[in-house]
């Protein structure tokens, strides 16, 4: 498949040339105007006039990708950093501002390179540094770490304790294999629909108590790129929590415990705690399509045995396990109605409705609630894949999922960094030269609509594939932030220093 990329040599020198350093005050440049989607050269159109990346009007196609370490061919994944990949916003989303500063600066990336060698404590100081790094490195991935204080590229040079982590978002991370132990369709890094929605329930009960519970708004949830999702809470508060108070919350949220041979999982106090009451109403349905259709869990024996195991009454029990011998094929969505049916006629004398009950709903959490990697969360200094990365092993792009519609979203038809490419090649051979353009975003990427457009440009490379509606959503989420974080900087200012209360006012 042909595709029009720079020459992997050459590229970086280029891109050098057009990105320069950051300015400073004695050159009459500002920062701001770094920013400005007139200048930006960071999606580079196919057709851009004046345009320093030289781009063959006639490319010769790519090879075929060869086997290597990270499984994407590098030239590849030069081209996706080179026109696709959105240093700018993800420069914005991690700086909280457009004027770079110590959030950005003094942030810890690492790489893993394309012969698996890891570089930690990378910084960069501006967004044009970053990419030129990003371009020259050629990563196949890189991770997010904490903001320290000070210069992460410095701490060889400093006394130990003086470079520590003052800041960094809460995260989450959800993995499909920790529902091997109850899924029935897939294992290990392999995923379908009717697994993947484990993982839809899960973004859809820690959302609801991140929000509700703690008040947090600016929550960007993204696809892994195989077989999990994660959570980046970035509110102000959030990032600026000491590890005890992480591990609070992580704690808050961990429910299942124990490993996939150990018995009862989850042991929940009554009365119900109003999250966990919430979440059985967002999950009761889940475990009626998921667990007892999609994956017939306790199908099997082995299974049918467990489920037994979680009952409180052996008498019931007895009668349940003789009828389900009896039906080896029985359904897991039988099996389930028969708890019911069979205690309603008195098969035990000593069963507790209440009892039942609550043994029911303590199934339903461990067959659906969220499977949490806690250790994640609970400490600042923990690194996270970056949003909108190429994963090595599958080729698809890390990107945001919108939790309202966390139904909708579909792993599989996640593009892939060849299929990205194919559709730039696409779009410009269907579309002639200037023809191609489109309304200015303003400098925190909202594109302004009538009588507010500044004018009309060529369009980014990103906005001819599939891959538009992922970054759209990022930059309106960055905005968002971003307003915020304006707010907040505004009360702090307007406040002033703050006043000592008297000790003997009451």
């Amino acid at each position: 498949m042909p595709h029009s990329v720079s020459p992997p040599d050459s590229a970086p020198r280029n891109d050098d040339e057009a990105m320069p350093d950051a300015p400073t005050e004695g050159n009459g440049v500002k920062l701001e105007d770094m920013f400005d989607d007139d200048e930006d050269e960071e999606f580079p159109a196919s057709s851009a006039p004046g345009q320093d990346v030289k781009m063959e009007s006639s490319p010769a196609p790519i090879p075929e990708p060869m086997p290597t370490s990270s499984g994407v061919d590098p030239d590849v994944m030069l081209a996706f950093y080179q026109r696709l990949f959105p240093f700018r916003y993800l420069f914005q989303w991690l700086n909280h501002g457009v004027v770079p500063t110590r959030d950005f600066g003094n942030r810890e990336f690492a790489l893993t390179l394309q012969n698996d060698a890891y570089l930690r404590y990378q910084s960069y100081p501006t967004a044009d540094l970053f990419r030129k790094d990003i371009l020259k490195m050629n990563p196949s991935r890189f991770e997010i770490g904490p903001v320290y204080s000070t210069n992460p590229r410095d701490r060889k040079t400093l006394r130990g304790g003086q470079m520590k982590p003052v800041s960094k978002e809460l995260v989450f991370d959800i993995d499909m294999t920790d529902y091997d132990d109850i899924r029935t369709c897939c294992s290990g890094a392999s995923i379908c629909a009717k697994c993947w929605a484990f993982v839809t329930m899960a973004i859809k009960v820690i959302d609801a108590a991140l929000r509700e519970d703690f008040g947090f708004e600016h929550i960007l949830w993204v696809y892994s790129g195989r077989r999990g999702a994660h959570a980046w809470v970035c509110d102000p508060r959030a990032r600026k929590m000491s590890d005890d108070r992480r591990r609070a919350i992580a704690g808050y949220l961990e429910l299942v415990k124990g490993g996939s041979s150990s018995g009862k999982k989850v042991n929940v106090k009554r009365p119900l705690h109003p999250h966990i009451t919430r979440s059985l109403d967002i999950l009761k349905n889940g475990f009626g399509q998921t667990t007892l259709v999609d994956q017939d869990t306790f199908a099997s024996s082995e299974q049918s045995e467990k489920l037994l195991n979680l009952l409180p009454d052996k008498s019931l029990n007895d009668a349940l396990r003789r009828k389900w011998d009896s039906s080896p094929d029985r359904p897991s969505t039988n099996k389930w109605a028969d708890i019911d049916s069979l205690a309603k006629t008195g098969k035990s004398s000593t069963l507790n409705t209440s009892t039942l009950r609550d043994a029911k709903q303590d199934i339903v959490l461990e067959y659906t609630y969220p499977r949490l990697d806690a250790e994640v969360s609970k400490k600042m200094i923990h690194l996270l894949k970056s949003p909108f990365v190429i994963h090595p092993g599958t080729g698809r792009i890390c990107v945001p999922i919108d939790p309202k519609k966390a139904e909708q979203f579909d792993p599989l038809s996640v593009p892939t960094v060849l299929e990205l490419l194919g559709e730039i090649d696409t779009y410009d051979a269907t579309h002639p030269a200037g023809t191609g353009e489109v309304d200015m975003p303003d400098a925190e990427g909202s594109t302004a609509n009538g009588s507010d457009t500044k004018g009309s440009r060529k369009m980014h490379d990103y906005e001819k594939t599939s891959l538009k509606p992922y970054i759209d959503f990022f930059r309106t989420f960055i905005a968002n932030l971003l307003k915020e974080e304006r707010t907040v900087k505004r009360e702090r200012d307007e406040s002033g220093p703050a006043v000592k209360a008297d000790p003997m006012e009451f």
